[in-house]
């Protein structure tokens, strides 16, 4: 399976920080993906450049065990360096043409947004050769992962679902982009994000405060499933 397609399946994604506190980070890894984990980002503003790649080289070998995709946020460099199948940016980061630049042309690249106009501006940037691979929408729900950042509601999360219909209406399927729901999503609130129109979403704590991430994970799908 190529890497676009493994992310245009992908319905889980998670990002992690380098779970330094635990000290278990390529136990944690495993067990994500063991549950059925598609995409682990390590996003963690404290690490140093030969960390993060340090963990990351865990993470891939992790990735590779499972079949499954790995990511770097942020910093184009160090995807770059390490290899990454996956890469994130946000709407203050590099902008998407510089990253491809950076980047070899396998890379897929995913951006974050917050608004509609920040929604459409990412579908009308995803068709074609170095175009954007996947976008997420939120946060859904305030959360301590992303302080101060105001909460979008699922308003926002029917529009990305409405907006993505009629591109891909319009194109005849040309234009088809996946898009994940993100901030705050958990095993209480996951159904509600499905009828909002998602049906893939990236978590954090649910899955990095369980006591057994492989079923935390598994229960996160079955609850999409279900919903």
């Amino acid at each position: 399976m190529t890497q676009t397609d493994a992310l245009a399946t992908a319905r889980l994604y998670l990002c992690t920080d380098a779970r330094k506190r635990q000290g278990d980070f390529e136990d944690f890894v495993d067990a994500a993906f063991e549950g059925g984990v598609d995409i682990i980002q390590l996003r963690d503003k404290t690490l140093e450049a030969a960390e993060e790649l340090d963990l990351l080289a865990v993470l891939h070998g992790a990735a590779q065990r499972h079949g499954r995709l790995w990511a770097v946020n942020d910093r184009a460099d160090i995807a770059s360096v390490s290899g990454a199948p996956v890469f994130h940016i946000g709407q203050k980061d590099l902008p998407l043409g510089v990253a491809r630049t950076l980047l070899p042309e396998p890379t897929r690249i995913g951006l974050s947004t917050h608004t509609p106009e920040q929604v459409n501006a990412a579908i009308a940037a995803s068709p074609g050769q170095g175009g954007l691979d996947y976008f997420c929408v939120g946060p859904v729900w305030a959360t301590p992962t992303k302080p101060g950042r105001q909460a979008v509601g699922l308003d926002l999360v029917t529009y990305a679902a409405e907006a993505t219909k009629r591109a891909d209406e319009t194109t005849g399927g040309a234009v088809h982009i996946p898009w994940f729901a993100i901030g705050g999503i958990d095993l209480s609130n996951v159904e509600h994000v499905v009828a909002a129109g998602a049906s893939r979403i990236v978590v954090v704590r649910a899955i990095t405060e369980a006591t057994d991430p492989t079923a935390a994970a598994k229960s996160l799908l079955q609850a999409l499933d279900a919903a």
